[in-house]
């Protein structure tokens, strides 16, 4: 997911990639049964060694602003996000959809939360609103300030790709809501 700084991937500089899919497994495993998600399909008794646990991803670029944008949501300041289309399309994912889990880790790469998407607006970068920036719980949550650390953000993030920022890109501008915390 994508904010003013953020990034698209877990930043989970260094553990082992195994260690990791089993603490995301052993999140998905419990949070899933607190939402009520201890069916799937509606087979009773699947476990989640047969099922897969919804996408794992931080906020931002860095371990610091994982944990700092992860507290937002904590807080309840952050319920949006944002991200280029064309970083999906770059790592081979689908866009959000409504209704769709993620489990967000902090800065260290541990589970901390598992969202649901409530909505999902894909608008070119000019146009994303002045409510979505609120949403997004950053900065002084104002349009201004949020198009000018989104543009630095993003001409950063799409140099290293050999890209160059413009602002009829599209934006995925999604909200979510926390469904379990760790």
């Amino acid at each position: 997911m994508s904010d003013a700084t953020s990034g698209t991937e877990p930043e989970t500089t260094g553990l082992d990639d195994t260690a990791q899919a089993e603490k995301i497994l052993r999140f998905w495993e419990t949070a899933r049964v607190r939402v009520n998600r201890n069916t799937v399909g509606g087979v009773i008794g699947e476990t989640t060694a047969t099922t897969v646990a919804p996408q794992a991803w931080s906020f931002g670029d860095s371990p610091e602003l994982a944990d700092e944008l992860l507290q937002l949501v904590l807080d309840g300041t952050k319920t949006a996000t944002a991200e280029l289309v064309s970083e999906f399309e770059r790592a081979g994912e689908p866009v959000p959809a409504k209704g769709d889990l993620s489990i967000v880790l902090d800065g260290a790469g541990d589970p901390r939360l598992l969202i649901r998407t409530t909505r999902v607006d894909v608008v070119p970068f000019a146009e994303v609103t002045a409510e979505h920036a609120h949403l997004e719980g950053e900065d002084d949550r104002t349009l201004e300030t949020w198009r000018e650390g989104h543009e630095r953000y993003w001409r950063r993030q799409l140099e290293a790709v050999g890209d160059e920022f413009d602002p009829s890109m599209p934006v995925v501008c999604e909200r979510f809501e926390v469904l379990y915390g760790a």
